[in-house]
């Protein structure tokens, strides 16, 4: 048990004025770390939120459709907030426009690799424009008084691989810690992360470093800390249909043991208590299509899980989502184990 505590209280991690109870953090992912998917992924260990990019010219010029994507619930901070833009005034004033809202910390999107988001400047190209990069950095650093990170690539390509020289500027321009993915833009989510990358950042600030790519589970999240040294973890594409890898790192880090996978009643369950918060926060229509990616994740090489799927995108109301659950989970008998 005295073990368990030390690892508890050495994991614990400040950003700023901020500390985490733990060193493992929901990395953003447009369309997935939604509200009710934050919730979820709390309630199992995550350390740190980190909501949906939002586009600070969107809430400059008022549109609608990003309060949804601001909504914060109580039960779930801390709460991690991105902005993503590429005119440092317009970023400033959005960030002190918003920073009354309860999250603890405010994220620069500097990692988007979608075309709509490079071709406005914004995300992942600003890594080919250090200047401006700085420039936006500490414009909104100094337009807040919560703490504000940055999240970086590799580089843009193989020809600009600057991680390191982006992460001394954010340092230098206010930032309070900065995010790694150790992927290039033209990479985007394929190939081999390349953690060397995030090693040398590590040792070329001072500010905490998060270590992002690659893992897949608590063993490899062990390995990244350890290969690296980098201050945290932040779990992306690994966590959708698997919010349980939170409790498995966490459980790993202290002790050493990873926790049984959940039961086929956990995770009937989850993905139940799951649909009920979408549906909650987004109505009937939303919320049984948005779950119907969720579901295909969650049950992604179950036996007959095409068959689910396939089930699931037919489905058009919250009643008939629940009934096609059950059925495959309390009725086939499959457990989370027997995956394909």
């Amino acid at each position: 048990m005295k073990k368990t505590t030390d690892s508890a209280v050495r994991r614990q991690l400040k950003i700023g004025d901020v500390i985490l109870e733990n060193n493992v953090m929901l990395a953003p992912m447009a369309g997935v770390t939604d509200l009710p998917f934050r919730l979820i992924c709390k309630e199992l260990g995550a350390g740190l939120l980190c909501m949906e990019m939002v586009s600070a010219k969107a809430v400059h010029f008022n549109n609608k459709n990003t309060e949804a994507l601001m909504e914060i619930h109580p039960e779930e901070m801390p709460v991690s907030l991105q902005l993503f833009g590429s005119d440092p005034a317009i970023m400033a004033e959005t960030a002190a426009r918003i920073e009354e809202r309860p999250f603890a910390i405010l994220d620069i999107n500097m990692g988007c690799p979608v075309p709509k988001v490079v071709n406005n400047r914004e995300g992942s190209a600003l890594m080919k424009d250090p200047k401006l990069a700085g420039e936006i950095i500490y414009a909104v650093s100094h337009a807040v008084t919560k703490p504000v990170t940055v999240k970086i690539r590799k580089g843009f390509d193989d020809d600009t691989v600057n991680a390191v020289e982006i992460a001394q500027i954010a340092e230098a321009n206010g930032a309070a810690a900065v995010a790694v993915h150790g992927r290039t833009r033209e990479q985007y989510y394929s190939g081999k992360a390349d953690w060397d990358i995030i090693r040398q950042v590590k040792q070329a600030v001072r500010i905490p470093v998060i270590g992002n790519g690659d893992v897949t589970d608590a063993v490899s999240a062990a390995r990244l800390l350890e290969e690296t040294g980098c201050d945290g973890i932040m779990v992306g594409r690994a966590s959708r249909g698997n919010p349980w890898i939170f409790r498995e790192i966490n459980s790993y880090l202290d002790t050493g043991i990873v926790p049984e996978r959940p039961s086929r009643e956990e995770v009937c369950d989850t993905i139940l208590k799951h649909a009920r918060l979408q549906l909650d926060c987004k109505g009937e229509y939303i919320a049984v299509r948005e779950m119907r990616k969720h579901v295909a994740w969650y049950t992604a090489g179950y036996p007959h899980s095409a068959k689910l799927r396939r089930m699931v995108n037919e489905m058009e109301t919250y009643a008939e989502l629940v009934a096609g659950i059950q059925k495959m989970f309390l009725e086939s008998g499959v457990s989370h184990a027997e995956r394909e």
